[in-house]
């Protein structure tokens, strides 16, 4: 349970008082002694001295502010994101969303904040028009080539300012290698750190049932 710090402000203004007011008008203010020196885990701003970023950073900021689109809000918090919560999508997985069914991107512009990578499984690139934060040099190559289009957001931001006909694509959050080591406890199939893999090292007591036990 918080605790809570009263404050008693006076407004002894007379143009502020109503006829029938007695003449004081009394202003409570409310300070939780539980919370109030915790810091806001929101980001305001990114963190990256990008002067590219930042002047996208500004640019929807001011089309936040200015427009009733929640679809420039959402591009600018991701656009304050780290690199790790921007992870890239690559074109096959964007073929994969859209490419196969012409019907959902057909007169739409595909919208990346992040990084668009190649894939050379891919064998060939759709024709789509995509707005990403930036395009690898083989990525751009291949959408071009396609007869597509590669924006970038600034460009977005004159073609579709309120991000009409658009569709806004993520890559996966988890899919770093890093995210298999996460967790606490057994039986969480979490990725050990290991230095060796020898017998009796990662294969022995726990990992068999000869050896006590295996979770």
């Amino acid at each position: 349970m918080g605790y809570v710090r009263f404050h008693l402000a006076i407004d002894m203004n007379p143009t502020s008082l109503t006829p029938t007011s007695s003449g004081l008008q009394y202003c409570y203010l409310l300070t939780d002694l539980k919370t109030h020196h915790e810091r806001s885990s929101h980001r305001k701003a990114p963190k990256s001295d990008n002067p590219y970023l930042a002047l996208l950073v500004k640019l929807y900021r001011f089309l936040a502010r200015r427009t009733d689109s929640s679809f420039n809000k959402v591009v600018l918090r991701r656009l304050f994101m780290s690199k790790i919560n921007r992870p890239p999508v690559s074109l096959s997985r964007i073929n994969r969303l859209v490419g196969h069914d012409q019907t959902k991107s057909e007169g739409k512009t595909i919208v990346v904040v992040g990084t668009v990578t190649d894939d050379t499984r891919l064998i060939e690139a759709p024709k789509i028009t995509i707005a990403a934060l930036r395009f690898t040099a083989t990525a751009r190559a291949r959408i071009v080539a396609a007869g597509g289009e590669a924006l970038t957001l600034d460009q977005l931001a004159l073609r579709a300012p309120t991000g009409a006909n658009t569709l806004l694509l993520r890559g996966p959050k988890n899919a770093r290698e890093a995210v298999r080591h996460f967790g606490f406890g057994p039986h969480k199939h979490k990725k050990p750190y290991i230095q060796s893999k020898g017998r009796k090292f990662e294969r022995a007591r726990g990992r068999r049932r000869s050896r006590g036990f295996k979770v």
